[in-house]
């Protein structure tokens, strides 16, 4: 496990209180975004509002579920941010994840050298190739539980601005909020909870993978993941390609 950075910044309670006349404000912009908007579409739009609002290149959320290693992702603003979180993915490392082990934003605000390439050295030499510089990871969490992480990133190095930090962390709640009141929708209508079947969908074979790794190996589903991401790096793959390759038979995984 990574040890607790300076960056890390406690989320419980959230980050920096808005100042006077800013909370209003934010309440307005969050209020805008999601006017007129259906219950489902409404974690999204507080998604490109971040996008749009903030000083930002893109975002991300990636949900978690029962199984932490296994994440999904549910909403991309673009190639790069799904690109970005994918390698999260396939490495097991990196900002997002580290903001869910620890349950605290991670503002890696320099992935070119320095604190922040010597902690994820491999994610951050990625994401420099794909073109990012900075990747700010914030939990979405309630009652010390995470469903996820929304991910910010910028195409040049940086701090976030205070105002874009005053803007992030209540962000982040507005779409916790939004995806477990989508959640309880669906429990409410008698429905088993369906908010991540849309995502998990990306990944079912990731877990048809791992379980076929399990079966030839005779390993818990911990290691088969590892594994599968062990060969997806060596190989210069995603996780999700290595994954179809093995359930195609093209990959057989021996002790």
């Amino acid at each position: 496990m990574d040890p607790v950075h300076p960056d890390d910044v406690p989320s419980e309670g959230s980050g920096p209180l808005p100042r006077d006349g800013e909370e209003g404000r934010l309440r307005s912009l969050f209020s805008g975004a999601v006017d007129g908007v259906a219950v489902r579409d409404a974690p999204a739009a507080l998604c490109r509002a971040c996008v749009d609002l903030m000083d930002v290149t893109g975002a991300s959320v990636s949900l978690s579920g029962a199984d932490p290693d296994m994440r999904t992702l549910w909403w991309s603003s673009d190639e790069v941010a799904g690109r970005l979180a994918e390698a999260q993915y396939t490495l097991g490392d990196g900002p997002c994840v580290t903001a869910l082990t620890h349950l605290a934003p991670v503002l890696a605000a320099d992935l070119t050298h320095g604190p922040d390439a010597v902690r994820w050295p491999v994610f951050a030499q990625q994401a420099v190739e794909l073109g990012v510089r900075a990747v700010f990871s914030l939990p979405l969490n309630r009652s010390a539980v995470a469903i996820g992480t929304l991910d910010l990133y910028r195409d040049r190095t940086g701090p976030l601005s205070e105002q874009d930090r005053a803007f992030a962390f209540p962000a982040a709640d507005a779409i916790t909020t939004a995806l477990l009141a989508l959640q309880a929708q669906d429990s409410g209508n008698g429905l088993e909870p369906s908010w991540l079947d849309e995502a998990e969908t990306d990944h079912e074979e990731v877990h048809q993978a791992t379980g076929m790794i399990m079966v030839h190996l005779g390993v818990d589903p911990h290691h088969a993941l590892a594994r599968l991401r062990a060969h997806a790096f060596s190989h210069g793959q995603t996780v999700t390609e290595a994954a179809f390759d093995v359930i195609a038979g093209r990959i057989r995984f021996h002790d």
